[in-house]
């Protein structure tokens, strides 16, 4: 009777558990954290504006060709499909110093196409602009993913009444795939600008300077030690969490209306 009466409480169990271990770390933060000397580290406000004002720029260009790419993924059946996923997860599952490493081939000074943009006057090292690129390779494969999957959510059906109607391709996608793929495509910018946030390898690698909060946090704990890292670390999730929270709260209040 006893183990007849558990097993629909098993599932709760394992549930709050598993909730317990993802807090455990946050709970562990709050208690070492020095409240009383509670300070930042000089050039932490730098770091603060620098990964805010660069992430939005990141962000932006992502959500630009992203949304294109997943949506046509999303839309397209073309032979090699298959290749392209691959391409996806590739640029997905690569390790953040391999993806920096490989950017600084590419676009070093030394890379052949970093010679011929700093002809041009466009330096992708160490640089605003570098470290723009950083997180916009980061983050892509993870936006295009979510996005499309988005996009794949929305019954093709809808689009062609749409276009039926008289509407053009462009304001079906605008006024039909757009508002009914709303709750994945906040999931997937959440998501990118989370990623594009908190990217450090690839970020270290070719845009050491301008130091963000990431490569900020990593030079704070080799200098000073860990007490430096806990105001700063702070303030980073304070930075990240806002729009993840602000954009599924919209998405979800639409929805519900």
């Amino acid at each position: 009777m006893n183990l007849v009466a558990l097993k629909p409480r098993l599932p709760a169990v394992i549930s709050v558990l598993t909730l317990l271990l993802v807090c455990a770390p946050f709970i562990g933060l709050a208690v070492a954290t020095s409240w009383h000397n509670f300070g930042f580290a000089n050039g932490d406000g730098s770091a603060i504006a620098v990964s805010l004002c660069y992430s939005t720029l990141a962000l932006i260009l992502i959500i630009a060709l992203g949304t294109p790419l997943a949506w046509w993924l999303a839309r397209h059946r073309i032979r090699g499909a298959w290749l392209i996923d691959a391409l996806l997860l590739l640029a997905l599952l690569t390790p953040p110093l391999a993806l920096g490493l490989l950017l600084a081939s590419l676009y070093g000074p030394y890379g052949p196409a970093g010679g011929l943009l700093e002809r041009a006057g466009l330096v992708l090292t160490n640089s605003g602009p570098a470290f723009v690129m950083a997180q916009f390779y980061s983050a892509l494969p993870y936006y295009v993913i979510a996005a499309r999957a988005a996009f794949e959510g929305v019954p093709r059906e809808l689009e062609q009444i749409a276009l039926t109607l008289g509407h053009s391709p462009w304001r079906s996608f605008v006024h039909v795939s757009l508002p009914l793929a709303r709750l994945g495509l906040a999931a997937a910018i959440a998501l990118a600008w989370v990623r594009a946030l908190g990217e450090f390898g690839a970020v270290l690698i070719v845009a050491y300077y301008p130091q963000g909060i990431p490569v900020k946090l990593w030079v704070n704990l080799e200098n000073i030690g860990l007490s430096a890292v806990y105001p700063l670390l702070w303030v980073f999730f304070l930075v990240a969490m806002p729009l993840p929270l602000i954009l599924g709260l919209a998405a979800r209040r639409r929805h519900l209306i």
